[in-house]
């Protein structure tokens, strides 16, 4: 999707952070921001998170080019911090992938939230002047208090009962996921799912009964884990309803 920048400073309060550090290298790249009326996240994002995509993390989310990894890369989590010591905190901010964008030999464009967490406080101002400025970035894990499970949600243009598609949300660790498998009773055997785009995954001509689903993923080290959801979505589904997989991706 395309971003219009934007000069809105957005003043920031102590938030929640939901990654937790680890040891992986800081990798050089440059940042840049968004217009956002509100500072959070855009809910039309590429990675069709919808509202979700507007608000996790508090509303600091980032668009991607090259971590966007065919959809893969979204929901992953980074530690960002630009490299003006006079201008930028220690610590810098930590981003959700929401969203698909490219810029000005940027790795990231943020949202305003977190481009301001970029900031002292005092020279937030300054940094949303300069418009795009030198970073580094690395991949933590995710963590999302009050969800301990994977939440899938059925995306608004399934049609019951011959259209599903689906949304999967609270990943946590540092894992892409790669494939969905929708259990074919009908066949006795895992048929995978398409991805539409982003994180949203469908099937057409659904067998009856509930819906057992396998997610497949890919750590950051390479490693190749599929997990099997212990909830099954029912029959009767709802368009826009979300439910507990009661598993989660470790």
């Amino acid at each position: 999707m395309g971003f219009t920048l934007g000069k809105k400073v957005c003043l920031l309060g102590l938030v929640l952070l939901l990654p937790a550090l680890c040891t992986s290298q800081f990798i050089q790249s440059r940042a840049t921001y968004y217009g956002s009326p509100d500072c959070y996240g855009t809910p039309t994002g590429a990675c069709g998170f919808g509202e979700y995509g507007r608000t996790v993390n508090d509303g600091m989310v980032s668009g991607v080019s090259r971590l966007y990894k065919n959809g893969s890369g979204c929901g992953a989590c980074y530690q960002v911090r630009c490299k003006n010591e006079q201008h930028c905190s220690d610590e810098g901010t930590y981003v959700v992938v929401t969203d698909y964008g490219e810029g000005d030999n940027t790795d990231f464009i943020l949202s305003p939230r977190a481009y301001g967490k970029l900031a002292r406080p005092e020279a937030q101002k300054d940094l949303f002047a300069f418009g795009v400025v030198d970073v580094e970035y690395r991949r933590v894990s995710c963590k999302y208090p009050g969800y301990n499970n994977i939440m899938i949600k059925v995306h608004e243009h399934s049609k019951y009962p011959d259209y599903l598609a689906i949304v999967i949300f609270y990943v946590a660790g540092q894992n892409d996921i790669v494939g969905v498998d929708l259990w074919r009773k009908d066949y006795q055997e895992w048929w995978p799912m398409r991805r539409a785009y982003g994180v949203v995954w469908d099937m057409a001509n659904l067998p009856g009964g509930p819906i057992k689903l396998r997610i497949h993923s890919t750590s950051s080290a390479g490693v190749a884990y599929s997990v099997q959801s212990a909830n099954e979505i029912p029959n009767d589904w709802k368009v826009g309803a979300t439910y507990d997989s009661n598993v989660q991706i470790n």
